[in-house]
């Protein structure tokens, strides 16, 4: 059967089971677009602004655990899906992202939009492709499919030339896809197994640090069996945060930079760390000569180039999160760790590091802690990168598994808007909140328009305090109060809103916080609610830049944090 190269796109996306494709047309990629009427499974959305086509593309990846679809002309358009490319990357998100390029005796000339994508991007995805003959198109969309959701999954990007996608070929999709050289690990070594089971056995203080790999690996029982097994306490990094019940008693929430106080000081106690699909980051491990100086590591990630990169393991083992769990809890003899457990009690209560001061100010932890209640720990909550972001991390503790979701290792500003785009596409039935900065909402705002145009129901709760906050408080803290460049002029959020046809709404009282969350609850349609918090209100715990986890700064006392 002969198809242009065009139709094998599409043919070829169905083959690999895709149902939403987020892009923007464009010259280049018009052949595209053209074709796209012959495929009605493929639903495809109109973003306004090809950076949200990926990051809409990446939430999406990560709700489903399928691969993300975007699509992007060539120059600017390819060059607008970098940020989210990268943002992908960084966090492990398999994404599959197909450009459009200039006519092939264009290239290289300096051809109208053309810009070197595949070079661009070589930095920021696991492989990526020119396809120069139509020929090559179907082999080369089943090897970026492969390549992005295996192993340890991420971005991969095709560049198609315009006249390739005009080319008329046989069509003939690969049944099996076998990379010469490309062999991840999904199981653990045993002799590596065994030695974590005994390291586990002989401990007296140990915790579980668990990772987006738990995630991505959609290991929530198998983690859940080996910390119940053993009575181990679980902490979860940033983007580990739905990996395991925010409401079980082995649970002690985030670690690191802005994580609870009484966990950084356990991992400076613990004898044993257990790090599960997580790359101990230094936003977990503060000072990374200080990190959890008494204690052995066991490292499990699929990526063998994360273990023993940032910290010294005592045994390292190289598989799939859920595969190595499952070796691992089936060699394990159950364990009691109950003067440990008792001293997280008691730690946890000399330092409730998640306290809301009782005041009339509308307090942005108030605000996302009842946000929490109105949807008891059950919806999907997507935040942008920012002060927003720690204490949606601090107060909204997630029972649904791998329902939180954040943009972690690029700390991207403006992912808030579209990647709840993505993730209500992805979970049509469910409850969406995108907290939101109100600066990073600013970014990419205009994805309201195409909210609207597709009548997705997403709660946005814009944490409005009139400054890019983070930015702020870190010019208070360690730039002796200079502030400069982050004090936000914002327009009238509610106005905005329901200039693009949204339910608009403004809080200014701490009374009006939790009647507004349950009329947007309510609404069957998007809503925008500007909460007008305290606006020099920072994020606590702390852990100053260059400290160790031991030199975290606690919560102020409260008279200090009610002072007028």
């Amino acid at each position: 059967m002969k198809l242009s190269g065009a139709q094998i796109v599409c043919e070829s996306l169905l083959r690999e089971g895709i149902e939403h494709v987020f892009g923007y047309p464009g010259g280049a990629n018009l052949p595209l677009y053209d074709a796209l009427p012959q495929y009605p499974q493929l639903k495809h959305v109109l973003v306004r602004h090809e950076q949200a086509a990926a990051h809409a593309a990446d939430a999406y990846a990560r709700v489903t655990g399928k691969a993300g679809v975007c699509f992007a002309t060539s120059g600017p358009g390819a060059t607008n899906l970098v940020t989210g490319i990268a943002n992908a990357w960084m966090d492990s998100v398999p994404m599959v992202a197909i450009t459009g390029q200039v006519v092939k005796a264009l290239i290289g000339r300096d051809g109208f939009q053309e810009a070197d994508i595949t070079g661009i991007t070589i930095p920021i995805t696991k492989h990526n492709w020119l396809v120069l003959r139509a020929e090559e198109i179907a082999d080369t969309i089943a090897e970026a499919f492969h390549i992005a959701n295996s192993g340890r999954p991420g971005p991969v990007l095709v560049d198609i030339p315009r006249d390739v996608f005009q080319e008329q070929v046989e069509f003939h999709y690969p049944e099996n896809v076998d990379i010469k050289g490309y062999k991840p690990t999904t199981e653990g070594h045993p002799a590596q197994i065994k030695k974590a089971a005994q390291l586990i056995a002989d401990s007296k203080r140990p915790l579980i640090l668990a990772g987006h790999g738990v995630i991505i690996s959609r290991a929530f029982q198998e983690l859940k069996e080996v910390a119940e097994k053993a009575n181990i306490p679980v902490i979860t990094t940033l983007l580990g945060l739905s990996g395991f019940p925010g409401s079980h008693p082995l649970y002690l929430g985030m670690p690191g930079m802005h994580g609870m106080y009484w966990n950084n000081i356990l991992i400076d106690e613990a004898d044993l760390i257990i790090g599960v699909g997580m790359r101990f980051d230094d936003r977990v491990t503060g000072r990374l000569k200080d990190f959890a100086p008494n204690a052995k590591i066991i490292h499990i990630d699929i990526d063998p180039a994360e273990i023993g990169k940032n910290v010294k393991t005592a045994v390292p083992i190289i598989g799939d999160v859920k595969q190595v769990l499952r070796e691992l809890v089936a060699e394990m003899k159950p364990g009691r760790h109950d003067e440990w457990i008792s001293h997280t009690h008691d730690l946890r209560d000399d330092h409730p590091s998640i306290t809301i001061p009782d005041t009339d100010r509308v307090l942005p932890q108030f605000v996302i802690k009842s946000i929490y209640e109105a949807t008891a720990g059950e919806g999907y909550v997507i935040t942008g990168v920012g002060q927003h972001q720690m204490w949606a991390a601090q107060y909204y503790w997630n029972d649904k598994p791998n329902s939180f979701i954040t943009s972690g290792g690029l700390g991207t500003m403006g992912f808030e808007v579209p990647a709840a785009m993505g993730a209500q596409f992805a979970a049509p039935n469910d409850v969406v909140w995108s907290i939101c900065g109100d600066a990073g909402f600013q970014m990419t705002l205009q994805e309201l328009a195409t909210i609207v145009e597709y009548e997705l129901p997403i709660k946005f709760a814009i944490i409005n305090n009139g400054y890019a906050g983070m930015v702020r408080q870190w010019q208070e803290l360690f730039y002796k109060k200079n502030i400069v460049a982050s004090r936000m002029f914002n327009p009238d959020f509610v106005k905005l809103a329901e200039a693009f046809g949204v339910l608009g709404m403004r809080v200014n009282d701490k009374a009006q916080v939790k009647g507004a969350i349950d009329v947007a609850m309510r609404h069957p349609g998007p809503v925008v609610i500007d909460f007008q918090v305290d606006e020099e209100e920072n994020v606590y715990p702390m852990v100053p830049p260059g400290a160790s986890l031991a030199e975290t700064v606690d919560l102020p006392k409260l008279e200090e944090r009610l002072k007028v």
